[in-house]
């Protein structure tokens, strides 16, 4: 179940959006998901961590972020990021 602070990188008609669960809304909108995800994981970091969940340009999900504190279900250390 999504936390009130995870965020989602999506894809929209004027280049990539923040948006929280459910929101009607982007709360932010970049020319490119590099600069989306740096401002999604910004946000989440700001209200105590949380995921970050990216979305390719089909709209599939690709990749998922912990931002400490959140809880990180995997054990090892993120080493994409």
């Amino acid at each position: 179940m999504p936390s009130e602070n995870d965020r989602y990188v999506v894809k929209h008609p004027d280049g990539w959006a923040v948006k929280k669960a459910n929101a009607e809304r982007a709360s932010d909108v970049f020319d490119t998901q590099k600069e989306a995800e740096k401002r999604a994981k910004e946000i989440v970091d700001k209200l105590g961590g949380g995921e970050v969940r990216i979305q390719d340009k089909q709209g599939k999900w690709r990749d998922s972020d912990t931002v400490s504190p959140g809880n990180d279900p995997k054990s090892s250390p993120d080493t994409k990021h």
